[in-house]
């Protein structure tokens, strides 16, 4: 199916964003220039400011920016790890930022996973333990969990380590217990923040084949924030550049590396196009939407 037609469901939306970190916010107006000046000259930082964009079920969309642009904030609001200051997020047809502390505590259990860069492992657990943990949290019984949790290391390639703790693991096999974590929980929402760029490049390769594979197999909506255009030319059905906050440009990896909308952008995309020796993009699938649609055919 084309995820062009727009006959895939939207299983995110967010709507005006804004997370804006001080104080003597209760009266702050996102379209008052006045209302922005005033905030910033009181020491207000603007993390995120206005942002909006839609992810369809089953699609790959990439949030790219240089350090402190926003892009993990943006990410983080989105399960309220930090509480957005104004805007809505709506994950299947619910907005997070009305939910109450029951509420969230269910949809951070059930409807979302998070992967991070610095894996987030509990250190006195072992590798089967920790996959299991977030099944322990919903009470799902040992046996049940446990075998869950055996399915889904082996599904990322670490059988045999299930008994090891993450001291004692490289840092892609890390990752790879991460990715096994969120994926035992079900969650048909995935935000990954940077979690392959603390690799070496063979390693970081190697886990996004891991990656790519896995959407052969699983109908997951994933939400990727990188600073590495490769990575997310080769993993993006969708993406967006962020600067100071802001989107500057939305589009598919080929429009935004093809038709950058400002300079900004045109610098950020520059050893990319290098790197296709100034021929243009075609405007074809990614690799992460061929493996997807190769396992449909199946």
């Amino acid at each position: 199916m084309d995820k062009g037609s727009g006959s895939y469901e939207v299983l995110l939306e967010v709507n005006g964003l804004w997370k804006i970190f001080g104080e003597n916010l209760t009266d702050f107006v996102p379209d008052n220039p006045d209302s922005i000046s005033r905030i910033q000259g009181e020491g207000a930082v603007l993390a995120v400011r206005n942002v909006s964009f839609t992810v369809r079920r089953g699609e790959v969309f990439v949030i790219m920016g240089l350090s402190g642009s926003g892009k993990s904030t943006l990410l983080r609001c989105i399960p309220r790890l930090h509480q957005p200051t104004r805007g809505e997020v709506i994950i299947n047809g619910r907005n997070v930022l009305e939910m109450d502390e029951n509420e969230l505590i269910e949809f951070r259990r059930y409807e979302i996973a998070m992967i991070f860069q610095h894996y987030g492992l509990l250190p006195h657990r072992n590798v089967l333990e920790n996959v299991a943990f977030g099944l322990k949290l919903r009470g799902v019984p040992s046996k049940e969990r446990t075998e869950q949790a055996r399915q889904a290391i082996v599904r990322v390639g670490l059988e045999g380590w299930e008994n090891y703790y993450p001291s004692q693991l490289s840092g892609g096999m890390r990752q790879r217990v991460g990715i096994a974590r969120a994926l035992v929980q079900g969650s048909d929402l995935l935000l990954m923040d940077e979690p392959f760029s603390g690799l070496d490049p063979l390693i970081r390769r190697e886990m996004q084949d891991m990656l790519i594979n896995l959407l052969k197999e699983e109908n997951k909506t994933i939400v990727f924030v990188t600073h590495d255009l490769h990575e997310a030319a080769r993993l993006g059905d969708r993406m967006a550049v962020m600067r100071q906050g802001e989107f500057v440009q939305q589009g598919t990896p080929a429009e935004v590396i093809n038709n950058p909308v400002d300079e900004y952008v045109a610098r950020f995309v520059a050893d990319e196009r290098q790197l296709i020796a100034g021929k243009k993009v075609r405007q074809q699938p990614t690799t992460a939407s061929m493996a997807r649609a190769s396992a449909a055919r199946r």
